[in-house]
């Protein structure tokens, strides 16, 4: 039964004050949303979506309980149209409708606004038959109409005039203009940015092919498809993206980039766009840069008690250089993003050189770089040094002159911070030696290495233990990391809380090599980075391995996981003993509160461990255990 017309306000509200209830809408949000009401014709539901406060899903949610109506699932569509000889699709399309079936009883209605009384009084009046009202989704309603009732409905190919003609509106700027404008589109992309907010993507991928368009999202770092919008559309959303990223639409043949401002559910997130020219059509990927997603805390990041105070007994002294290596995806711009922001304080001044800036940081000067017109990472950081910095981070050190400023810097009192893509920590130093920086200026100035990767955590909810094959421990050493006569593990299973995957965020393995007086007594002698690293070793460092099996035992990710990360780091290397007089106690690899979730620069989440799944300290193997260390990259 629908409410009286003077009953709609309030019950527009409740719906509002529900949303509140379940918390996917704040208070500061629904006042928004009324003030806009006030003056506007639109209902408040619809302008909760439009506002980009709340998911269009979470609205039909919210008018589906308080109008005690069902809400249309995907399988609730028809498969061919329903009443298409009586009912134009430019009605259905203007009052959102579709019918779904023809029951003895009535015509049951899909609405994207079950309060629209005109469009049940007209249906009703169409078709002589009472009207049963169902809640849809409008982005799905909008999709059904199309493929029921528009023009391509047909899924006969279609003829090379069709084709022709297709191809020359593609190449119309203006005619991509307007396509680009119409709601369709602008609905269609952005669904697929607020689903990937939705999903903790880190990234979108739009990849155009001869007969499809592929969009998958980057989700805890692994690529996931999506269904994608038409195929015949795949023109005009590159030009909405485009649009919104105030790019050229009528550029087809050189990569553009840019960025894009976009308020989902309440929140301000930035998005960086890189368009490609590819065979098919441009290829589209966009960063999501969800800053409230990131904690820029070391707690946060899954960096182990033991681990942590090493790190900061690097960064915390008033000058010299630190490096954070690794792959890109590493999580490196967040483990240095948050060292800026324990190092922010009054009394000190931060300058920063980025290539892109990923997030503005309070109380931080942030530079962008532009080689375009020759504003690079040398040139910078030459005029940076001018301003009377303390603290300096380049975001990369890509060749030598960069990496003889940054050196020169921390020789002239300044503490220097920044990032090299190697394997391991040790082979950082080896890097910086053969790019042509002086063996004694690196002594005089390197205070410390760290190589960090990210691995997935697994799902609290429904992650499963197992006890591991004796085999299994003997190969990859597992016996040094618990005391335990038999050592568990966990595997992934998958749940509704997971999306089926088994994982839920990524958590930071990471090692921290300090650089004392024994290796630098080796950078000087040119040793290897094997060796370096065994040294390191033996003056306490805890490897890469060493911190991913012990949350692998704590029930925090998987073997599988580590071994991914850690695998090839040390390929065609001697094996490199364990230190046999310092014990790896796993429960020291928890953060002070208990906590790891995710780190890096694929968002954050809530996967948490406890002391109490940390298995006791077992003994160190002997040096004949090498293989396991071999095995796992250590």
């Amino acid at each position: 039964m629908l409410p009286a017309s003077e009953d709609i306000e309030a019950l527009e509200r409740s719906i509002g004050e529900l949303l509140v209830e379940r918390g996917r809408l704040n208070t500061h949000g629904l006042e928004r949303a009324l003030r806009v009401r006030a003056e506007s014709t639109e209902r408040l539901p619809r302008l909760l979506s439009k506002l980009g406060l709340v998911s269009e899903r979470d609205v039909a949610e919210g008018l589906a309980h308080r109008m005690n109506l069902p809400v249309v699932t995907a399988r609730d569509y028809p498969a061919v149209a329903v009443l298409e000889d009586k009912i134009s699709p430019r009605f259905l399309v203007e009052q959102l409708v579709l019918p779904l079936a023809e029951e003895p009883d009535g015509i049951v209605l899909a609405m994207a606004d079950p309060l629209n009384t005109y469009a049940i009084d007209a249906m009703h009046l169409i078709t002589g038959r009472s009207i049963s009202p169902r809640v849809a989704i409008p982005g799905e309603v909008e999709d059904a109409i199309e493929r029921l009732y528009g023009k391509n409905k047909s899924s006969a190919p279609p003829s090379a005039d069709q084709a022709a003609e297709d191809s020359t509106l593609e190449y119309d700027v203006e005619r991509l203009k307007d396509l680009a404008s119409e709601a369709p589109i602008i609905r269609a992309v952005n669904q697929l940015i607020a689903k990937a907010v939705d999903c903790r993507a880190s990234d979108v991928h739009i990849e155009p092919f001869e007969d499809r368009l592929r969009v998958r999202y980057r989700i805890d770092g692994a690529l996931r498809e999506v269904d994608p919008p038409p195929s015949r559309f795949r023109a005009a959303i590159v030009s909405r993206i485009k649009i919104m990223a105030r790019l050229n639409i009528a550029e087809r043949r050189l990569p553009q980039d840019g960025r894009i401002k976009l308020t989902i559910r309440g929140t301000q997130i930035d998005f960086r766009v890189s368009i490609t020219p590819m065979m098919h059509g441009e290829g589209v990927v966009i960063r999501v840069l969800d800053r409230s997603s990131v904690t820029l805390d070391f707690a946060a990041l899954g960096i182990s008690a033991r681990d942590l105070e090493t790190y900061l007994s690097v960064l915390e002294r008033p000058n010299g250089v630190l490096l954070v290596t690794g792959p890109t995806g590493s999580g490196k711009t967040t483990t240095l993003y948050t060292s800026l922001v324990r190092l922010n304080a009054p009394h000190k001044k931060i300058v920063t050189i980025e290539d892109p800036i990923e997030y503005q940081l309070d109380g931080v000067n942030q530079i962008q770089v532009k080689p375009s017109i020759g504003l690079d990472f040398a040139n910078i950081l030459r005029s940076v040094l001018r301003h009377d910095p303390d603290i300096i981070m380049v975001g990369e050190i890509r060749d030598v002159e960069t990496a003889k400023i940054g050196i020169q810097a921390a020789l002239t009192g300044h503490l220097v911070l920044s990032t090299l893509h190697t394997n391991n920590a040790a082979s950082s130093i080896t890097r910086l030696l053969d790019m042509g920086v002086e063996h004694f200026l690196l002594t005089s100035t390197l205070n410390g290495v760290v190589g960090q990767r990210l691995v997935r955590t697994l799902c609290s909810k429904c992650r499963q233990s197992y006890r591991a094959m004796p085999e299994l421990v003997d190969q990859l050493g597992l016996r040094r990391y618990t005391s335990s006569q038999e050592v568990t593990l966990y595997r992934p299973t998958g749940c509704a809380d997971c999306q089926g995957t088994g994982f839920h965020g990524r958590t930071s393995i990471l090692e921290t090599l300090v650089v004392t007086d024994t290796i630098r007594r080796l950078i000087l002698e040119h040793a290897e980075s094997h060796e370096l690293e065994r040294a390191a070793i033996q003056e306490g460092m805890h490897t890469m391995y060493d911190d991913g099996m012990c949350k692998a035992i704590a029930g925090i990710t998987t073997i599988e996981e580590v071994l991914q990360v850690t695998r090839d780091m040390h390929d065609g290397q001697e094996a490199i003993p364990p230190n046999e007089e310092t014990a790896i106690d796993p429960a020291s690899q928890l953060t002070d509160d208990g906590g790891q979730t995710v780190g890096g620069e694929a968002g954050s989440d809530d996967v948490r461990a406890t002391q109490a799944d940390m298995p006791e300290t077992g003994p160190l193997p002997s040096a004949g255990d090498n293989k396991a260390r071999r095995i796992g990259g250590a």
